[in-house]
């Protein structure tokens, strides 16, 4: 399965398009996904699997997660997806993508046939992660069920744009708050029970994708809502938009600074040596272990994100 990252940001690569498909490997990413539906035309869908496969095969994506996103269940394509990706690519990919999930139930049934597969083909059980894209109402009704229902799901992915269709949202613009809308954040409830729902039960949380390629300072408002909620990451779709997310899941250099601060601070006061003390003053601010709990996540986001500090603990100041 996939290394859990504590930051994602993840491209979504047509496995139609062999020229996007050379040049996802060196872009800056956490990870990508190689996908077989929306972005695919129905006309063209064996040949995008034979493309992903034989991309999958070629190598090259270093050490990023790399998943595939086979097609919906209820859809002529999904079990051949599966079939063919995991018994000529299987060693290659860390997670299969499964959009469109809605119940329990889909996600285990996945989940077994994986296994099958895996056996096959002689892999280690459990060696491929799922990652089930929340895309409709009845998929954020079952998130908690969803969340919780196999070992192997890593990670639960926002789709914006069909949700927006699934509850009759009034606009044709995925990301920006619908026209009319002035009071709060239309997105925020989906979002905040996705969260719960993964953190509950220890999964990665992705927002979707931001459809205005050309307009930089809509995605960055996008990204910077789920960013502040807790998201782990989202997703692009043109190397345009990779900076500004790789940016906004990022912490500031400052905040780096002072949760690396806080944690150097709080294992030595805790320590024999630094008096054994369970709260202490860093500066002005009281230090616990709850403080130590949530420098840990801002902590973790910048060595992910490859951040250095710029300050060092000094137990005499």
């Amino acid at each position: 399965m996939a290394v859990m990252r504590a930051r994602r940001t993840t491209l979504a690569v047509p496995g139609s398009n062999l020229r996007m498909l050379e040049k996802a490997r060196g872009l800056a990413t956490d990870a990508l996904f190689l996908d077989l539906e929306d972005s695919v035309s129905p006309l063209v869908k064996e040949q995008a699997r034979a493309n992903v496969i034989a991309a999958l095969c070629e190598g090259g994506f270093g050490d990023r997660v790399v998943s595939v996103r086979i097609n919906a269940m209820d859809t002529q394509w999904s079990a051949d997806d599966l079939t063919q990706v995991i018994e000529q690519a299987g060693d290659k990919v860390d997670c299969i993508l499964v959009p469109k999930m809605q119940t329990a139930a889909q996600l285990q049934q996945v989940d077994e046939r994986i296994a099958q597969l895996e056996a096959a083909r002689g892999l280690a059980i459990g060696s491929i992660g799922i990652e089930a894209q929340i895309e409709d109402a009845l998929g954020l009704v079952n998130v908690e069920h969803i969340a919780s229902a196999s070992e192997r799901l890593e990670s639960l992915v926002f789709g914006p744009a069909d949700f927006m269709a699934s509850i009759n949202m009034k606009s044709l613009v995925v990301g920006q708050q619908p026209a009319g809308y002035t009071e709060g954040d239309a997105y925020h409830y989906p979002l905040m029970r996705m969260l719960v729902a993964g953190r509950a039960f220890g999964k990665q949380v992705i927002d979707g994708p931001y459809l205005g390629i050309k307009d930089l300072e809509g995605l960055r408002v996008a990204a910077q809502r789920s960013a502040a909620l807790g998201f782990d990451g989202k997703w692009v779709l043109h190397p345009d938009q990779i900076d500004i997310v790789n940016e906004i899941f990022s912490p500031e250099q400052s905040d780096f600074d002072h949760a690396e601060l806080i944690l150097d601070a709080y294992e030595f006061h805790t320590s024999s040596t630094g008096g054994a003390r369970g709260a202490v003053m860093l500066g002005d601010e009281m230090i616990d272990e709850a403080s130590r709990k949530m420098a840990l996540v801002i902590s973790s986001k910048g060595r992910a994100a490859g951040m250095v500090r710029t300050t060092s603990f000094d137990p005499e100041h």
